[in-house]
């Protein structure tokens, strides 16, 4: 995408794009690595705002025509798909907190 005229010419803007897309599984992965569910739990929230900072970018390049129509369409369509994803995961974590919570509370 980043490579793609003409938004292969603006650095700062392909830099932006690059950082936020990154930011999405790089909060994914920290956020596992930490090993209980509370720290991924708000790794995720971080990784969920990083589609919509993503989202955001694609629709700046699609309003100053830096990226065709088809291809922001492609690209909106995923991040919601993703950021959808990602807040299902953390509904999971946060049921599964509490039902371990109230199963531990019987014991």
């Amino acid at each position: 995408m980043s490579e793609q005229p003409p938004l292969k010419s603006d650095f700062g803007m392909k830099d932006q794009i690059r950082r936020s897309a990154a930011s999405i599984s790089n909060n994914i992965a920290e956020g596992f690595e930490y090993g209980n569910n509370k720290d991924f739990i708000r790794f995720l929230r971080f990784a969920k705002g990083s589609t919509g900072e993503f989202r955001n970018q694609i629709i700046l390049l699609r309003r100053t025509n830096m990226i065709s129509e088809d291809f922001y369409n492609e690209m909106y369509l995923h991040s919601i798909k993703l950021g959808k994803q990602i807040g299902s995961c953390m509904k999971y974590l946060v049921n599964f907190e509490s039902k371990h919570k109230a199963i531990n509370k019987k014991l």
